[in-house]
């Protein structure tokens, strides 16, 4: 029976393949047919998989890693818990989906009416880390879409004049006074001077006169602030921003209906200037006051914009289905995927462009004739797959997404086996030792996050991220090049989120991530002379654990800090001689999975 349920899910696999190849490979192989016409009408750019630096005007292979590039715009989902899927490949694995709840007629539906309005938690203020005469603006007007990481003004600043000159007066007297040096560098950190441009003046002797400002968020100006020629102090704001990614719309509900509305249900709604077009959002908040005046609670759903068809202040017209509080939802039992303990279904994500599904594990209570009642996570309203679930979950986990086999998703294209290769009697000793030192950086982060300092947690981030970009990639090869590359990314963009926030909870809920890449890291690859320490909490993320790397022995918990400075234990001790042991055959993994 096991063997029959392994050729099976091999099978599906395979299908998953075809998927892959529909998804990634039959636009590469057309492009490469009608190479000329798709350039010069559409400008397609192609990049690498695993080197996103790599952007070519043409198909080939990647400099770097020899893979096959693939067209840029055909990236999977930003949400690492959704898996996107073309027309084509939907009809070729027959993916059929259903809406839960819709079927129970013990309830009735409320209409409302409301309104279309900015997401307040994603708007922001672009701010100047840098004092000084506004000399240029690259944005101009209300309206203006801006992109993180865009440049918006260019800034002339007597301050950093001044700092820079007592950086090149520091460097000159470095060996009597190597303080003073650092003193001076931190200065120009502190308004946000990168270490390579700090490099650069003290390399050329130059001082600079002006500094370019850059976009810390997207979104659309909604209040610009300055002018050419404006003298601004550091934090004073530029322009005011708004991402109309998320919208919300905000619906009135009279008191008489507000015990049929609860958080988390799903409404439906048009508004004129897309009458053919039905929206859906999740309601995530009830206004817990009554209007005196209208006798009515405002209740707020959250909406995905990624189309662009809903703007702020637009009308329109919900319909919310209310049930019984006696009635169970269920899920059909076609919908089910079941592995070990967990039970998933694939949910269809509302409104985005390409149809995309969500992994989601939810609870299930007794059976009934037609599937199974749903104790928790799922609402009435959503859309689960009922057919091809195993096709799309397939596919997932060759996208190395979320999956039944691939649960625990840090950050897009990781790996995450528990069984780890060994490549540390081909790697080079060069690249050893950089990523050693790459660990020595990393314990001023942990360092800081045991301090609960989120300042120096910032600091900490950047200087992981500055030594992380200085490890040589070429020095490993094929399989061992790729691992690095997948971990180094991971490490990268845990890193980056760390440096934009100042929450020190989000900032330890990002360093686990990190830690995991940079163990797997030197697990994997080996270090130079020198000996780390695996630690291991089992209280941190509701008792499911975290690890971290530690220079020494003795544990202080960078999760918790002064609250349990002490918790954890060594799990692993790593030096010149150690060894993963063995990856396990794949004929010895026992797959235990069935659908109803």
């Amino acid at each position: 029976m096991k063997n029959n349920k392994i050729v099976i899910y091999i099978g599906i696999l395979v299908v998953g393949v075809l998927l892959g190849w529909l998804l990634f490979g039959s636009s590469s192989n057309k492009s490469t047919e009608h190479n000329h016409t798709e350039t010069t009408e559409t400008n397609q750019m192609w990049t690498c998989s695993m080197h996103p630096q790599i952007m070519q005007t043409e198909t080939g292979d990647c400099p770097i890693c020899g893979m096959d590039l693939i067209p840029a715009g055909q990236a999977s989902s930003d949400n690492e818990m959704g898996f996107q899927m073309t027309a084509e490949a939907i009809k070729l694995a027959n993916i059929q989906t259903t809406i839960v709840g819709t079927a129970n007629a013990n309830g009735s539906t409320l209409k409302l009416n409301g309104k279309i309005q900015a997401n307040e938690t994603k708007s922001a203020s672009l701010v100047t880390h840098i004092p000084g005469r506004i000399e240029k603006l690259y944005v101009s007007y209300t309206g203006e879409q801006v992109n993180q990481g865009q440049k918006i003004a260019t800034i002339y600043s007597p301050e950093l004049i001044t700092a820079q000159k007592e950086l090149l007066e520091a460097q000159k007297i470095q060996d009597i006074s190597p303080g003073l040096l650092t003193a001076a560098k931190n200065k120009l950190k502190y308004w946000k001077i990168g270490e390579q441009v700090i490099q650069d003046i003290l390399n050329s002797g130059t001082i600079r006169e002006t500094f370019n400002i850059y976009a810390d968020h997207s979104g659309v100006v909604n209040q610009k602030r300055v002018a050419v020629g404006d003298y601004l102090s550091t934090g004073e704001v530029l322009f005011d921003v708004q991402n109309l990614y998320s919208l919300w719309a905000l619906f009135d509900v009279y008191e008489n209906d507000l015990p049929n509305v609860k958080v988390g249900q799903t409404i439906n709604f048009t508004t004129p200037s897309t009458p053919n077009k039905i929206f859906k959002a999740k309601i995530t908040f009830v206004n817990p006051v009554i209007d005196p005046n209208t006798r009515a609670a405002t209740i707020r759903a959250e909406v995905n914009n990624t189309t662009g068809k809903l703007k702020p202040e637009m009308f329109v017209t919900g319909e919310l289905a209310t049930y019984q509080k006696s009635n169970v939802l269920a899920v059909p039992k076609s919908a089910v995927l079941w592995t070990g303990q967990r039970s998933v279904v694939y949910v269809k994500i509302p409104d985005t462009d390409i149809p995309s599904f969500e992994y989601r594990e939810i609870e299930l209570g007794e059976a009934n004739q037609t599937g199974y009642n749903v104790i928790s996570g799922l609402e009435y309203g959503e859309e689960v797959v009922t057919n091809g679930a195993f096709v799309i979950d397939a596919s997932a986990q060759l996208n190395n997404q979320a999956s039944m086999m691939n649960k625990n998703v840090m950050a897009k294209n990781a790996i995450h086996s528990s069984h780890l290769p060994d490549y540390t009697v081909n790697t080079p000793t060069a690249f050893k030792e950089q990523l050693t030192v790459l660990a020595n950086t990393y314990f001023s982060l942990k360092d800081a996050l045991v301090e609960s300092d989120n300042r120096k947690s910032i600091e900490g981030a950047n200087e992981v991220l500055n030594k992380a970009a200085k490890v040589d990639m070429s020095l490993v090869k094929d399989k061992a090049h790729i691992y690095w590359m997948e971990q180094l990314k991971a490490i990268q963009s845990h890193g980056k989120k760390i440096t934009e926030t100042e929450d020190i909870e989000e900032q330890r809920k990002q360093f686990d991530f990190l830690s995991q890449a940079l163990i797997k890291s030197i697990k994997v690859f080996g270090i130079a002379n020198d000996t780390f320490y695996v630690q291991h909490c089992p209280m941190v993320n509701d008792n499911d654990g975290a690890d971290w790397l530690s220079k020494q022995e003795k544990v202080l918990n960078p999760y918790f800090g002064d609250k349990m400075l002490t918790c954890g234990t060594v799990q692993d001790t790593i030096d010149i001689n150690f060894k993963n042991p063995p990856m396990q055959e794949q004929s010895n993994v026992q797959i235990n999975l069935h659908n109803h």
